[in-house]
């Protein structure tokens, strides 16, 4: 599929059928796999074969479609998981163990902060976190000898700030590792990572990919491009023997898709964070319209971050694709088409007058989500992000009074309508 355009990779990827098989993704709703021969099932284990044997590890379904988001970040292997937290664990947790560091963006989705912060701390991982806009010198000074990754969002939750791919690609590699990039917010319609140095892509396809808020997923997209032989003293788990399959090595044995076998074989064998059948059924109907809805979200944005500059009562808006915003001229270089339709604001009366304005929506819900067909808001602080101290939250650019905006695709004009509404109660 890799000649045609993005467009049609979103409806035709993935999955091919041949001559009288169903035309529609068929769900594969089903823990296991038969075999008339023994020793073909113990070739699958030994990953001396290729094939399907209990899907923990793997399934047709999920297979094509974690294959058909491969081909739409232009990667070279890719697999589904159960969540997008569960992405961002796996794909961190693939390359380190006990002892190692990583360095991350600062402005991240709070769950996600905690994860690094905390959660896998606990395992012996430590995390330093650097501001997006820290000088090429305070990176490079963030970076240790046993550091093993670079982390990021292409477009901060809810922060909305802008990854400058190529600063944070060249210390990663100047220090030889690799660069992950979480591009939920973006998804490949709006940006490619690959294409600006980037090694690694997670998403939660929860988000946008699904649209629709129907299913939690997550995948994790390899390039294919960082070379872990040249650094193999850093990366032993994929350059040297694996005892639990009889002395393989990722890199030698599967090339380009070490990294993503490497997932699937032991993380996923061992910890089972899959997504199942029925939900990436779901998540490749939504994956069907991404191209569609992409567009509709970021027109609706401005639109509604427009009438709400304009707004008496609106203190500040934060939208990267509106002209005049802080990091426009970063949004355009990296997203030239539109960045997402998240958008933040605060309202002059503070917090009180957030929450007033938020409860008297009517057709725009409060939820704990974000990214789907529907207009929802959420206030971080008091939700996503209760779990950090003050300064954190200013770390992460969440001010207190941040409102964080899901503009759906409803008709724009009803959208503004219930804005203008609710700010009547403030």
């Amino acid at each position: 599929m890799s000649d045609y355009k993005i467009e049609t990779k979103c409806i035709q990827s993935g999955y091919t059928p041949g001559n009288g098989e169903p035309r529609i993704l068929p769900i594969y709703q089903s823990t296991t796999f038969k075999y008339n021969s023994s020793d073909q099932m113990g070739r699958l284990f030994d990953l001396e074969e290729a094939g399907y044997f209990y899907t923990r590890l793997q399934n047709p379904t999920n297979d094509a479609v974690a294959a058909k988001i491969c081909d739409l970040e232009g990667g070279a292997a890719a697999m589904l998981t159960s969540s997008g937290q569960a992405a961002n664990f796996y794909a961190i947790m693939n390359i380190v163990e006990a002892g190692d560091h990583i360095v991350c963006a600062s402005a991240l989705y709070g769950g996600t902060y905690n994860l690094y912060a905390h959660t896998i701390r606990k395992m012996g991982v430590e995390a330093t976190f650097v501001d997006p806009e820290c000088t090429p010198e305070e990176l490079d000074a963030a970076f240790k000898y046993n550091t093993k990754a670079v982390f990021g969002e292409t477009i901060a939750n809810p922060a909305l700030t802008i990854l400058d791919f190529e600063k944070f690609a060249k210390a990663a590699h100047t220090h030889g590792v690799p660069f992950i990039v979480d591009n939920t917010f973006a998804t490949p319609i709006n940006c490619r990572p690959f294409e600006w140095g980037v090694d690694i892509v997670t998403h939660s396809t929860t988000k946008y990919m699904d649209g629709h808020a129907a299913c939690v997923g997550g995948a994790i997209v390899d390039s294919g491009n960082f070379d872990w032989e040249a650094h193999a003293d850093k990366f032993p788990g994929l350059t040297t023997p694996d005892e639990t399959y009889h002395g393989i090595i990722y890199t030698q044995k599967f090339g380009k898709a070490a990294y993503i076998t490497k997932a699937t074989s032991q993380l996923m064998r061992d910890l089972g964070s899959i997504q199942s059948p029925q939900n990436a059924f779901l998540l490749n109907l939504g994956l069907e319209t991404l191209h569609l809805r992409m567009a509709r979200h970021c027109e609706n944005a401005i639109k509604a971050a427009t009438y709400l500059q304009n707004h008496e009562k609106v203190a500040w808006v934060n939208c990267p694709s509106l002209p005049g915003a802080p990091q426009y001229n970063l949004a355009k270089k990296y997203m030239p088409n539109g960045t997402c339709g998240v958008i933040t604001f605060g309202l002059k009366g503070g917090r009180d007058a957030a929450v007033k304005m938020m409860d008297a929506l009517k057709m725009i819900a409060i939820v704990t989500h974000v990214a789907d067909a529907r207009s929802c808001v959420l206030h971080p602080a008091s939700h996503t992000h209760r779990q950090m101290n003050e300064q954190e939250l200013l770390e992460a650019g969440v001010q207190p009074d941040l409102i964080r905006f899901s503009v759906g695709i409803e008709n724009a004009d009803d959208i503004i309508a219930d804005l203008e509404q609710a700010l009547q109660a403030v």
